[in-house]
């Protein structure tokens, strides 16, 4: 009897250690906790990385979970990762999911980023999408692509140096190069000796210079004067100048009016112009009236009247009359 109930406590004894082990070995193995509630969400993402199952899951660095599961989909481009969160943790449909990494060698988790917390909050079963972890492997050989390219781009640039360097600066170029520099230093030296000259006949004519440019400065300003006189002249007599310059062309209209009835025989300059012989009665009458003045500026009125004998310097009256 002593035996039996020696061995019933040893076997209770033994089972309440294993309960007890077990459960330490869930807590402390990154288990879900017994008397926990916990709902499920399904993450994809196309790579997990050295993501495993019961990895943590933080939401702000705090654990709210554990991977359940990692499986691959088919076709083999992305994976479905089943996460069992606790449900005193509700997460966000805004909220970001990334596999990270704790340290540089460190587990990988998956961490849970919230941003603005709009609602609605995820349910069990939601998919969401997951953003994949850092590869540094791929990052080494994507860098040493990159410093091949790298590499290679400098052996170009190294050999299109070198073919400048034969092609460019050479003897005969680098003897042209020293020409130009020479050519170039005349060239200034001739300047800046033009330069002093212009200042030097700038400085020596400075005065006449000021005072061309003071009767250039009074010029302009007589001739502005002269504008505006000449301006004040054609608006206070426009009508007077309007109306000279029809008299002129009423003047100008009479006198070829005239010309014409001169030429055509009318009125007394016409007719003498048309008579040869009354012409020439003019010419004689006018050449009388002429010997008459210059008589009466001689002898005076009284003196032609008593004298005896008719001036003899009458030369005119000796042209015969012509016959009508």
């Amino acid at each position: 009897m002593e035996k039996s109930r020696l061995e019933t406590k040893v076997g209770l004894f033994v089972l309440i250690g294993l309960v007890l082990l077990a459960g330490l070995m869930i807590q402390f193995s990154k288990g879900t906790s017994l008397w926990r509630g916990t709902y499920d969400l399904k993450l994809q993402t196309r790579n997990v990385g050295g993501l495993k199952v019961k990895s943590s899951v933080l939401l702000a660095g705090v654990p709210v979970g554990t991977v359940k599961q990692i499986q691959l989909n088919p076709g083999g481009t992305n994976v479905t990762i089943l996460l069992q969160i606790y449900r005193d943790f509700p997460i966000y449909h805004d909220a970001r999911f990334v596999i990270e990494q704790s340290g540089f060698l460190g587990d990988q988790f998956v961490s849970v980023i919230p941003t603005t917390n709009a609602p609605p909050v995820l349910k069990d079963g939601d998919m969401v999408k997951c953003q994949e972890p850092f590869n540094l492997q791929e990052v080494a050989r994507s860098a040493a692509g990159f410093i091949q390219r790298i590499d290679e781009t400098a052996k170009k640039l190294d050999a299109s140096v070198t073919d400048l360097r034969a092609q460019v600066l050479n003897a005969e170029t680098l003897a042209n190069f020293g020409g130009s520099i020479t050519n170039m230093k005349q060239f200034t030296e001739q300047a800046l000796a033009t330069v002093r000259d212009i200042n030097g006949i700038v400085n020596t004519n400075g005065a006449q210079f000021s005072v061309a440019v003071s009767n250039a400065v009074a010029f302009s300003a007589g001739l502005i004067q002269l504008e505006t006189t000449a301006a004040g002249l054609l608006t206070t007599n426009g009508e007077n100048l309007s109306q000279a310059t029809k008299n002129i062309a009423e003047t100008s209209a009479t006198f070829k009016q005239l010309a014409g009835d001169m030429q055509a025989g009318k009125g007394l300059a016409g007719v003498i112009l048309q008579n040869p012989g009354l012409a020439t009665n003019v010419q004689v009458i006018a050449a009388n009236l002429a010997v008459t003045s210059s008589n009466l500026n001689r002898l005076g009125l009284w003196g032609i009247l008593w004298s005896h004998k008719a001036p003899v310097t009458n030369t005119a009256a000796q042209l015969k009359t012509p016959r009508q």
